[in-house]
C-alpha cells in the first residue's frame, strides 16, 4: 500500500502568516492526485513536508499508516521528481539513474540491471553515456524521471516537472508519466498550475488559494460542478458576470431570466463558460472587442453587463459590428457575489 494521509497540516515561516492553513487530505493507494493553484498557494510546499525537505509547524503526515513527521527524508520510502530535473551535471546518465541506488549500499550487478531496465522502458538505453549539458530538455526529464523510478519507490512526488518543455513536448510528456503510472501502480501525487496537465492527468484534483484547499473532486466534477468563484475560473475558461434578482427575475443586458428554485439572495455572479455561449435560444447582441484564432476557433471577447467575457465560436461564425449570442439557464452556474460559494452546489459522493 502507498497510501498518504495529512491531518490539520499547517506550515508557517518565522511564526507568521500560514503557507499552508489546516490542510486534510487522504491520498489513495495507487491513486494520480494532482495539485494545482496559482502561484504561491502551497501546493509544492505541501510536496516538500510530505518528502521531509521541509518541517512541518504543526499537524500529521501518514505514510501507509505510519506517522512520519520525524522520519529522515531518505526512509520515507518517496522519490522526488523537481521542476529543475535536479541532475548532476559531472555524471553520466548512467550514474545519475544509478545514484540513489549506490547510496543505499546496493552492488554494482543489481544496480546495472536496474538501471538498464528503466533505460529501456525510458528510451534512455542510446544515452546511458553521455552528460545532461549533451540532452535535450525532454531527455533530462526522463533521466530525473529515471532515477525516481529505479528505487520503486511507495510514492512518487513530482513538482512542475514538465514547465521547462515547449508545448508539443509537454503533451507528449504527459501521456508518458500517465502511462509510466499505470504501469508502476503505484501512488502520484502531482503539482502543476497549468489546468490542461490537471484535467488530462488526475484521477482527481485538489484546487489550492492561499493554501486552503477549496475543492476535491475527480476532474469531471471539478469541471462541470465547481464548488466557488475561485474554482469555477481556475478551471476552463468561465464568463462571470454580476447581476441582481428583482422579483424572482435577473438581467444579462436587456434579457430578464427567471432564477432557478433555491435562489434566495439578491446578489449574484452569473458563470457560463466560453465553449456554452452559442448553446441556448435566448439571443443577446455584443460588441466584439477582440478576437484571437486558436486551431479551429476563435475566442471573441465582448462585455456583458460591463463584465468582460468570453466565446468560442466556429471560424466561420458571421458577426461584424455586433456578435450574436445565444444563452440558456440551463449552463449557467449562480453564485453568491458576497461569499462566492455555489448557491446549487451539491457535493456528489
Amino acid at each position: 500500500m502507498s497510501k498518504v494521509e495529512l491531518k490539520e497540516l499547517v506550515k508557517s515561516y518565522n511564526g507568521k502568516q500560514n503557507i499552508i492553513n489546516g490542510i486534510n487530505l487522504e491520498i489513495k493507494d495507487k491513486e494520480f492526485i494532482v495539485l494545482v493553484g496559482s502561484s504561491g498557494c502551497g501546493k509544492s510546499t505541501i510536496l516538500r513536508l510530505i518528502s521531509g525537505l521541509e518541517d512541518i509547524t504543526s499537524g500529521e503526515i501518514f505514510i501507509d499508516d505510519k506517522k512520519v513527521n520525524n522520519v529522515h527524508p531518505k526512509d520515507r520510502d518517496i522519490a522526488f521528481v523537481f521542476q529543475s530535473y535536479a541532475l548532476y551535471p559531472h555524471m553520466s546518465v548512467y550514474e545519475n539513474i544509478a545514484f540513489g541506488l549506490k547510496m543505499h549500499k546496493i552492488d554494482k550487478k543489481t544496480i546495472a540491471t536496474k538501471v538498464k531496465e528503466v533505460a529501456k522502458a525510458l528510451n534512455l538505453e542510446e544515452l546511458l553515456d553521455r552528460k545532461p549539458k549533451e540532452l535535450s530538455g525532454g531527455q533530462r526529464q526522463r533521466v530525473a524521471l529515471g532515477r525516481a523510478i529505479v528505487r520503486n519507490p511507495k510514492v512518487f512526488l513530482m513538482d512542475e516537472p514538465l514547465s521547462n518543455l515547449d508545448a508539443n513536448l509537454r503533451v507528449q510528456m504527459r501521456s508518458e508519466i500517465k502511462q509510466l503510472h499505470q504501469r508502476l501502480g503505484t501512488t502520484f501525487i502531482y503539482v502543476t498550475h497549468d489546468q490542461t496537465e490537471a484535467l488530462t492527468m488526475g484521477d482527481r484534483i485538489v484546487v489550492l488559494d492561499k493554501g486552503i484547499i477549496q475543492q476535491v473532486a475527480p476532474p469531471e466534477e471539478i469541471y462541470n460542478n465547481p464548488k466557488n468563484l475561485f474554482v469555477a475560473g481556475f478551471i476552463g475558461q468561465m464568463n462571470f458576470i454580476k447581476t441582481e434578482v428583482i422579483e424572482g427575475k435577473f438581467k444579462i443586458e436587456n434579457e430578464a431570466f427567471e432564477i432557478p428554485n433555491g435562489i434566495d439572495i439578491k446578489d449574484i455572479t452569473i458563470g457560463i463558460r466560453s465553449e456554452k455561449m452559442l448553446n441556448g435560444s435566448v439571443v443577446i447582441k455584443s460588441k466584439p472587442l477582440i478576437s484571437e484564432m486558436i486551431g479551429g476557433e476563435k475566442i471573441v471577447y465582448f462585455n456583458l453587463n460591463d463584465s468582460r467575457c468570453s466565446a468560442r465560436i466556429p471560424l466561420d461564425y458571421p458577426y461584424g459590428e455586433e456578435i450574436e449570442l445565444k444563452i440558456s439557464v440551463d449552463d449557467m452556474y449562480f453564485f453568491n457575489s458576497h461569499t462566492g460559494e455555489n448557491i446549487l452546489y451539491t457535493e456528489k459522493r
